[in-house]
């Protein structure tokens, strides 16, 4: 009887312990990996000042991450055609499971959880098909693979959630790519890009694909707004000096997509990195390294409203009060309110926690 009774009472202190928040780890705002001086490579947290409140290796170069809705947990995923994702406690710093594709699979650098935090949803590339997959993982059953479906094109590389909807929206690039010629395209004449939407059981809902002018934009990050609009950053996989968008803005339903006309391929050298939309819904930032430039455009006059010049200007991410951004060579600012530098040099992408 005592040992039962102990064994009750150990239970329900444990079911009234507080269980970890983000709070636990300094309250970043924001994932980014990035590559140390060493050479090594990890993924920090950050504030909305810029500072880093922890700072976890990582095994290889990271692309995006995913962080847990509620609990202190970062999926930080290889670079695109890597094969494995690393679940983090950002409490302790130490990887608690590594994600494989299954076979003839890769990911594509990122994913997203649902709502509550049960699921995870990757992107993946079933390369001897040539077609994308979502893959589908239990977060509270030690991240199990528990379902898959196709992405409704090829090559999904971005994926997001709706507000307050079990519904997703994928970037499905439309660039076939195989492991045996790495990073090549292979498929650019006949390539066409889409926007996905799709229920968490793998009901294709909507889909807007490009027209043939914009035939070799490749629609590769996203951004969702509170309505449930989606702005979309493009890469051309053409002649530089054409005179068309990288950037674009679906309706909440999906069926209307208007183009913003000021980061044009040749302005941004056909190259978005990232993007983000502002709480409000009518400012979008969007990134080009290549350019070394951001520009921050208004939706409803489809003008820019500011433009910032810096080497490797990459990540991007919304604030209430405005964007923050991070560098190649180490800043990690918000717009507006001075300059944090660190020795890391950073990543592509900026997740909001």
């Amino acid at each position: 009887m005592a040992d039962r009774r102990t064994f009750l009472a150990g239970m329900i202190a444990s079911a009234l312990m507080p269980k970890p928040l983000w709070a636990d780890v300094g309250r970043p705002a924001f994932l980014s990996a990035g590559r140390t001086p060493l050479g090594a490579y990890a993924l920090c947290g950050l504030t909305v000042t810029g500072e880093i409140v922890f700072e976890i290796p990582l095994p290889s170069r990271g692309h995006a991450a995913a962080a847990h809705p509620v609990r202190p947990e970062a999926i930080a995923f290889a670079r695109r055609p890597g094969t494995f994702a690393v679940v983090i406690d950002c409490r302790t710093g130490r990887e608690k499971v590594r994600l494989t594709s299954p076979p003839g699979r890769h990911f594509y650098g990122h994913g997203v959880f649902s709502a509550d935090g049960a699921l995870l949803f990757t992107t993946e590339n079933d390369f001897d098909a040539a077609r994308g997959m979502i893959g589908v993982w239990d977060a509270n059953d030690g991240y199990a693979r528990v379902d898959e479906f196709p992405s409704g094109g090829i090559g999904p590389h971005d994926i997001k959630r709706l507000p307050d909807q079990e519904k997703l929206v994928v970037a499905n690039g439309g660039i076939e790519t195989h492991p045996d010629t790495g990073r090549t395209k292979l498929n650019i004449p006949t390539m066409r890009s889409n926007l996905t939407y799709i229920d968490f059981n793998g009901q294709i809902e909507m889909q807007s694909t490009l027209d043939r002018a914009h035939q070799r934009n490749s629609i590769r990050h996203l951004a969702v707004a509170p309505d449930g609009s989606v702005a979309f950053a493009m890469q051309w996989q053409g002649d530089l000096s054409k005179d068309l968008p990288l950037l674009g803005v679906a309706d909440p339903e999906g069926r209307d997509v208007t183009f913003l006309s000021a980061p044009s391929i040749a302005r941004m050298q056909g190259y978005l990195g990232s993007l983000a939309i502002s709480p409000d819904g009518y400012r979008v930032a969007t990134t080009s390294p290549r350019s070394n430039l951001m520009l921050i455009v208004a939706r409803d006059r489809d003008s820019v409203v500011e433009d910032v010049q810096l080497t490797d200007i990459c990540g991007v991410a919304a604030t209430e009060t405005g964007f923050f951004y991070t560098t190649g060579t180490g800043q990690a600012t918000t717009l507006g309110r001075g300059s944090k530098m660190h020795a890391i040099a950073w990543d592509n992408h900026l997740v909001a926690i």
